[in-house]
């Protein structure tokens, strides 16, 4: 037998309905300023277009189940008539903003479908989840109805009590409770991907192993990214079994969310490589090697700082790897940078390189500090001026001098930065503060 041909009638519109601006060959276009509606926003964009209602019903054009509706404005709401859910998928396109189920139509042919009285509806939102539902029964099953709006249906409408007027704002109800349930679930999903994306950075942020250490440890981490918890900086601090303190930071190219895993995978691998015993430039051409493997492009590349200090805390060995040098405070001499003669290239760029470990004298009392480069490259006013190293190292000896020490300190340098700034900081950035107070 032939599936009928599915007719569309045009009646006077629901009274919700809004007038759309035409285009020249008559079809309806986006508002000025607005972006062509996506294939998510049926819902969303039904306020502001003419309502297209899809009728499934087994005979309507026997049945007066749908009288005319008067819209405020007098337009034409389009009507779809489908005798069927064959004829009902075919017919729902991205312009239906509204569903108008009969629950008498026989259910589809499925296993339990026969003992099921929902089993059309449930069928319907399987194939609609974005449209508004209403749900259409005899006057004598309000129970059903209520069940079909349990089920997931807007609304439900008695068959021989049904006017233009309620019809009307049936359907208005029926499209702003389903645009309002899916902006709330919308909501509530990125308010849980903001909660679990949140944990998760937090849980990859580094925890200090400095057990049985006297050294005070402070640190700083602003993202560059928007409403990012981690960004291309990484830094960590672990104590070794021999007493070893051993510091690190580092800047991976870019402030995008790969960036930031692969600044994760280098201090995890650096903490483990760190416990195994690895240090200098055995411990850096074993990192090269897993930027190497881990990054999305042969480009990418990371700077890296790290120092280990002797167990008695007089001492350090200094490596960098196209990494700004730390900056040392100790009591009777300003705050200076640690030599960088002997800085080799940044991890990702020279096969093979060699990083020297340089030894440093720290002295009895000091304060060491590393950081990335977001910290001194920021503007200074107006101009294109840069604050620099020089600058950051005036601006910590002007801080040390105030008094501030550790947190406080390191909160004073990021927040000046930033006033310097005009603003908020476009790059990472990163501080870490070791303190020996003997």
């Amino acid at each position: 037998m032939p599936v009928p041909v599915p007719r569309q009638r045009a009646i006077p519109a629901a009274e919700s309905g809004q007038a759309q601006t035409a285009s020249p060959d008559g079809g309806p276009t986006a508002h000025a300023g607005q972006e062509a509606p996506r294939r998510d926003d049926t819902v969303e964009n039904a306020a502001h277009t003419n309502l297209t209602l899809l009728l499934i019903e087994d005979d309507p054009a026997g049945s007066p189940i749908v009288p005319d509706l008067l819209d405020q404005a007098g337009k034409p709401i389009r009507i779809r008539t489908a005798r069927n859910l064959t004829e009902a998928e075919r017919l729902l396109t991205d312009d239906v903003h509204c569903i108008l189920l009969d629950l008498a139509l026989p259910a589809p042919g499925r296993a339990g479908d026969a003992e099921d009285e929902l089993a059309v509806l449930k069928h319907v939102l399987e194939i609609a989840p974005r449209h508004a539902v209403l749900a259409l029964t005899g006057s004598g099953d309000a129970e059903r109805g209520a069940e079909a709006v349990r089920v997931g249906a807007q609304d439900y409408l008695f068959r021989d009590e049904l006017d233009g007027r309620l019809l009307s704002r049936a359907i208005r109800y029926a499209v702003e409770r389903k645009r309002s349930d899916t902006a709330e679930r919308r909501l509530a999903e990125g308010k849980l991907r903001a909660q679990e994306n949140a944990r998760l950075e937090r849980g990859l942020l580094p925890t200090p192993l400095l057990e049985g250490s006297s050294l005070r440890f402070a640190a700083r981490y602003r993202p560059g990214r928007s409403r990012a918890l981690l960004g291309g900086d990484f830094y960590d601090v672990v104590r070794t079994p021999d007493g070893t303190v051993h510091a690190m930071i580092g800047d991976v190219c870019g402030h995008g969310p790969d960036e930031a895993a692969l600044g994760v995978e280098l201090r995890i691998a650096w903490r483990a490589l760190t416990l195994a015993g690895l240090c200098g430039d055995e411990l850096l051409n074993t990192l090269q090697q897993v930027l190497e493997h881990e990054r999305a492009d042969d480009e990418i590349f990371a700077t890296l700082c790290t120092v280990d200090i002797a167990p008695e805390g007089r001492r350090a060995g200094l490596c960098l790897a196209g990494h700004p040098s730390p900056l040392v405070a100790s009591p009777g001499r300003p705050a200076r940078l640690l030599p960088y003669d002997f800085n080799g290239p940044a991890l990702g760029l020279v096969p093979g390189a060699r990083w020297p470990r340089m030894q440093v004298d720290l002295g009895a009392e000091w304060s060491l500090m590393l950081y990335t480069d977001g910290l001194i490259e920021g503007r200074v006013g107006e101009g294109r001026e840069r604050l620099g190293q020089d600058g950051m190292v005036e601006m910590v000896r002007r801080q040390l001098a105030e008094g501030l020490r550790g947190e406080q300190l390191l909160q004073a340098a990021v927040t000046e930065v930033r006033d310097l700034n005009g603003g908020e900081l476009t790059d990472d950035v990163a501080v870490l503060l070791l303190d020996r107070v003997p």
